[in-house]
């Protein structure tokens, strides 16, 4: 597969520069912001070589490519888009008489580009003009700019970039489990030990990670998110007794990290308005950290653990009680939740419950077939309550991170199975009138 050509084929019908606001990538997908779309552009980047489909999530266009694929999808794409920004003149377009050229960047920055890309997008009949496209673009954002949709984006874009270190640490953590079964001496050498160190490092520098980048997302400076997130795990909080005894390191997980960050953010906004500008550089991140602070450790923490426990209790009562029908559920409504990209907002209740112990084809009946597997394979799992030491991995590899492996190995067979015979039943193509 020629990732430039399909780089290129993209490029020519999402382009030019000035139409793409932003590229990036998560596990399975190519994700841009476009000034201007159509559904013709839709149709024809789902013909596109390597694409398992595209879906219009509003104000983002997500091309689905699967994982691996996609990283070196997207980085053809950004080259090729570097490629004709740097060749684009800053100048020429109001001398060429085309649309001004708007600023647009991949996630740091931006730059004007020239008629060679920007003539190009007026020359094709079946697009909008980039004038139009800005409106078309603005409505967009209002129409999807709901506060559940920006909830589940800013979640996604917090936790999206921690899944290679999730993969990373969890095939690590995953492997042990295996070796440490099969060879149990193994386990008192000190090539074990620096490798569960190693495949817990995610988890110890979770606080960190979610507070940096959720602070960052909330419009406030990322590394005060990141102390303050350090803050709420530091081992010495142990040593510090309140009115309700001592503190309790870690209180809430990420939950706490999450509500303590976006409230950072806030008042970092606040404090930029009405301090100073000769004195902003030092008292607004010194009272940022101290107020944001003092309330983590006296409201949001206590309230992030309450949070906590309760999606603790909630997960284990439902699988405890309703064992294979909640799996049933839970894994039948999975895939749609990847379809529609907002399985993402499951990662932070993921990474809570780790603390106490995919691509679908753009095909309908293989689609509920895959779905009706998924569910059946759910029902073992919980049925006989298999547990994970990670996430970010899915399907065979998982296996390893898993405590019951046997059993987690019939679940999945089992999902395989259910979804191969629900879908020979139901059939495989989709009759023309449903396309």
């Amino acid at each position: 597969m020629n990732y430039t050509d399909i780089a290129k084929q993209l490029f020519s019908l999402v382009g030019p520069a000035d139409n793409i606001l932003s590229a990036t990538h998560c596990m399975t997908r190519l994700r841009l912001v476009l000034h201007a779309k159509s559904p013709e552009q839709i149709e024809a980047l789902k013909k596109v070589e390597g694409v398992l489909g595209v879906y219009d999530a509003g104000e983002e266009l997500q091309i689905i490519f699967g994982p691996g694929r996609v990283d070196r999808v997207t980085e053809a794409f950004l080259k090729e888009l570097e490629e004709a920004r740097a060749s684009a003149s800053p100048a020429s377009p109001s001398s060429a008489g085309g649309p001004t050229a708007g600023k647009v960047g991949l996630s740091d920055g931006a730059q004007s580009v020239g008629p060679s890309t920007a003539t190009a997008l007026s020359e094709s009949s079946d697009r909008p003009e980039i004038g139009d496209g800005k409106a078309l673009h603005a409505k967009i954002r209002a129409k999807n700019a709901t506060p559940v949709k920006l909830l589940f984006k800013r979640i996604a874009s917090i936790f999206i970039p921690l899944i290679p270190a999730f993969i990373a640490c969890g095939l690590i953590s995953g492997t042990l489990n295996v070796v440490s079964k099969v060879e149990p001496a193994f386990t008192q050498t000190a090539v074990y030990q620096l490798l569960a160190i190693g495949g817990s490092t995610v988890f110890w520098g979770m606080n960190l990670f979610v507070g940096y980048n959720a602070a960052k997302e909330f419009g406030g400076t990322p590394i005060l998110g990141g102390i303050l997130g350090a803050l709420l795990a530091h081992p010495a909080l142990a040593s510090v007794e309140l009115t309700d005894g001592p503190l309790v390191p870690g209180r809430g997980g990420v939950i706490s990290v999450l509500l303590v960050a976006a409230l950072a953010a806030a008042l970092e906004k606040q404090l930029r308005r009405i301090i100073p500008e000769m004195f902003s550089l030092f008292l607004t991140p010194l009272f940022t950290f101290l107020i944001s602070g003092t309330v983590a450790i006296c409201v949001l923490q206590p309230l992030g653990g309450f949070l906590s426990d309760c999606i603790g209790t909630a997960a284990t009562s439902a699988i405890g009680s309703g064992g294979a029908v909640t799996g049933f559920i839970l894994g039948g409504t999975f895939l749609p939740m990847v379809m529609l990209g907002i399985h993402q907002t499951l990662t932070p209740i993921h990474a809570e419950l780790l603390s106490r112990y995919g691509v679908t084809l753009p095909l309908g009946k293989p689609f509920i077939g895959a779905c009706i597997g998924g569910a059946c394979g759910g029902a073992v799992q919980a049925q006989f309550m298999v547990g994970a030491a990670t996430l970010g991995i899915s399907g065979l590899p998982l296996a390893a991170a898993t405590d019951q492996i046997p059993v987690y190995l019939l679940g999945l067979i089992t999902a395989y199975i259910g979804g191969f015979i629900a879908t020979w039943l139901i059939g495989f193509d989709d009759p023309p009138e449903e396309k």
